[in-house]
């Protein structure tokens, strides 16, 4: 008897956290308003190439590893994208209001964009808050699975994609906030 009350249990434990997810899920869904909209939840997590370096402008290398512990949002793009332009300065101020202890925003140059011209958009585009990160060859774009830019990827702590955006969005916007702020939230 003693079996059956505690198989019992564990089934309840398990059905109310994927219920607990669903409704997380579908809290989230709820926040999702404007160019927003076209943000992907994965059901499940998805592991990333947390250990394929890119470099910062001092030729330092990084991995989507050394972020782990945050919520992130990784951008891939490329200075002649003109999606990329668009959107840039809403990362930046999305970086500005909420980076931190919990959350980053990783911009992170793809498709054999070079350094200069990285700084240079960076400068005339206005953005301030963000680092230059490169990814010279694609390699970390290509095992992403990036076929277009720009492309947005939500980490969670543990470094798992939880959600994709493929084109520009408003990241500034009290959607995308709500949005972020509540990932944040669910992993803390």
């Amino acid at each position: 008897m003693k079996f059956r009350t505690l198989l019992y249990a564990a089934m309840l434990l398990t059905a109310n956290a994927a219920w607990a997810d669903t409704a997380a899920m579908a809290q989230i869904e709820a926040l999702k308003e404007g160019t927003l909209k076209k943000l992907a939840l994965h059901s499940e997590p998805r592991s990333v190439p947390r250990d394929l370096p890119f470099v910062d402008v001092d030729g330092a290398p990084h991995t989507l590893a050394d972020y782990e512990g945050k919520v992130v949002v990784v951008n891939f793009w490329a200075t002649w994208c003109a999606p990329c332009r668009k959107e840039m300065p809403a990362l930046d101020a999305l970086q500005a209001e909420m980076g931190g202890e919990d959350f980053v925003v990783v911009p992170i140059a793809t498709l054999r964009t070079k350094q200069m011209a990285a700084i240079k958009f960076f400068e005339d585009i206005g953005v301030e808050q963000l680092p230059v990160l490169l990814d010279e060859n694609g390699d970390l774009a290509r095992a992403s699975g990036v076929m277009g830019l720009p492309v947005t990827l939500v980490l969670d702590r543990e470094g798992n994609e939880i959600a994709r955006m493929m084109g520009d969005a408003e990241w500034d916007s009290q959607s995308a906030k709500a949005i972020l702020s509540r990932v944040i939230d669910a992993g803390s």
